[in-house]
């Protein structure tokens, strides 16, 4: 599913991927939510939620948190309380990046092609919006996966955006929200 769902309140985003190799450096990947402000939906993020980070209002957790993707099923889940937002918020853009890309074979850098079993869920409680893998941006390093957007009359409704990045996870915080 890619199209739009209206009135969305609560979304949970899930995150999985299999653990490296033996003897292989583990396969960090993690949740990054950026949040732009009604009067700037495509400049800088007010927040930027990921690991070691919150938002400041609670609106935006992180629930699990893997760096390795050992585990069962989901190894990574972030809440975005899209209801609870203030009202300056009209969009949320989820991603996911490589933390430790410059660990792949040879020498090279690492991409989602690198990382077995990659993953992820959108929903919102039981009902699924969408599910999907990385394999069309098998080449890159991060990707934005969903956008959540406000309308004029306060609800909130989403799109399924995958887009590959190719570049450090600083770089890719700060443009993540960018015109595509």
């Amino acid at each position: 599913m890619s199209g739009v769902r209206k009135g969305l309140a609560k979304v949970e985003f899930a995150l999985r991927w299999d653990p490296s190799p033996t003897g292989a450096p583990a396969n960090d990947l993690d949740i990054v939510a950026a949040v732009f402000g009604a009067a700037d939906l495509r400049g800088a993020p007010v927040q930027l939620v990921h690991f070691g980070s919150r938002s400041p209002d609670g609106t935006i957790t992180l629930n699990r948190d893997s760096h390795t993707g050992q585990g069962f099923g989901f190894d990574e889940v972030m809440t975005v309380e899209l209801d609870r937002m203030a009202s300056e918020s009209g969009r949320v853009v989820v991603g996911v990046v490589i933390q430790n890309a410059e660990g792949g074979a040879a020498g090279r850098t690492k991409t989602f092609a690198d990382i077995g079993g990659t993953g992820f869920r959108i929903r919102e409680g039981h009902t699924d919006l969408a599910q999907g893998d990385f394999a069309t941006v098998s080449s890159a390093t991060a990707a934005t996966v969903a956008e959540f957007t406000r309308d004029a009359s306060g609800a909130w409704s989403f799109d399924l955006r995958l887009h590959g990045f190719e570049g450090d996870p600083e770089a890719f915080a700060r443009t993540m929200g960018a015109l595509r």
